[in-house]
């Protein structure tokens, strides 16, 4: 090892959940839940990206069992939620950021927890502030990594502008939209795609999607995609799920979840940002933190977009471990 090399902190162990189950919700959606850690021990909320990602293993092993007791879910569509978002029968007209943040509450009451530490990172992170917004009163603190409030310039910039950083790998993502889409913004076109009949369309534009999306999600480009993206079944529902909430800009005004961040005033928050994060520019944390009294922001020189990224896990536990101790 030389003398400048960083050595990562380990995260806790692989940690199984000790109960799972489904909430059935008054609309027919079943959303899957886990439980892990210590059932006594504080709770914190864990909320997944994509939209459509599904709830993470890794995701727990930055909070420490013995401390905190982890809720997970997988949002509306994915994972093992019902029904699933790659069923084309699934018009999606119940999944929208307020069923989601009805699922939350739901969830909250569920479990009888008052107030809860909640964790978001990427999209996960935009449904934490919403959430938060909408029940500041059961909102402890927040962690946010790779800060994102989904406003129409940063899905502008993720499926258009950021084709300046990957020319090539943008010139592959609009030549897979057929010519009559091609006036169409690449989230509408996809959008179409994704809900065209034909299922052979529908999967190979779930698989362009994701490979462009690929290239940027790391600044350690040899760490390469989840494995995951490799699974027809996940990347259709994610796929879908992601045009679904972009075309639709995520049922949110436009930089609503900025000018509404004094809601959380008197509500702790840590914003952990990768300086080299694409998929998330440092622009939006550094404009959230000016305008939510109470939080700090958290730089990584050296990181993207992805928790995996050197110096994000560490900041996550090291916030983790400090709100565990405050509590």
């Amino acid at each position: 090892m030389t003398e400048n090399a960083v050595t990562e902190p380990a995260l806790f162990p692989a940690l199984a959940p000790y109960q799972t189950g489904f909430l059935d919700r008054p609309d027919g959606n079943r959303i899957f839940f886990a439980f892990s850690g210590n059932p006594a021990g504080r709770p914190v909320l864990l909320l997944h990206g994509g939209p459509g990602s599904g709830m993470s293993d890794s995701a727990r092993r930055h909070f420490d069992p013995t401390a905190w007791h982890i809720v997970q879910f997988d949002q509306r569509g994915c994972g093992k939620s019902a029904p699933n978002a790659g069923d084309f029968r699934n018009d999606l007209a119940d999944n929208t950021t307020q069923h989601l943040i009805g699922d939350i509450e739901a969830l909250r009451k569920h479990l009888q927890v008052e107030s809860w530490l909640v964790f978001g990172s990427s999209w996960g992170a935009t449904l934490a502030l919403a959430y938060a917004q909408a029940f500041p009163e059961h909102v402890r603190a927040i962690i946010l990594a790779g800060v994102t409030t989904t406003r129409w310039a940063e899905i502008d910039w993720l499926y258009n502008g950021l084709s300046i950083f990957l020319p090539e790998a943008w010139e592959k993502f609009i030549a897979a939209i057929p010519e009559p889409l091609r006036d169409r913004h690449p989230v509408s076109a996809y959008h179409a795609l994704l809900n065209d009949p034909d299922q052979a369309i529908r999967h190979k534009a779930a698989f362009d999607w994701h490979h462009w999306e690929a290239g940027s999600i790391s600044a350690e480009p040899p760490a390469g995609p989840p494995l995951r993206w490799q699974d027809p079944a996940f990347v259709l529902a994610r796929a879908r799920l992601c045009v679904h909430y972009f075309e639709n800009r995520a049922w949110l005004e436009d930089a609503q979840l900025l000018r509404q961040a004094h809601k959380l005033a008197g509500i702790p928050g840590v914003l952990i940002q990768g300086r080299l994060d694409l998929q998330g520019p440092p622009a939006t944390a550094f404009a959230l933190a000016k305008a939510w009294p109470g939080s700090e922001l958290v730089m990584i020189e050296n990181a993207g977009h992805s928790t995996a990224d050197q110096g994000m896990a560490e900041a996550i536990m090291t916030a983790a471990n400090r709100f565990a101790d405050h509590a």
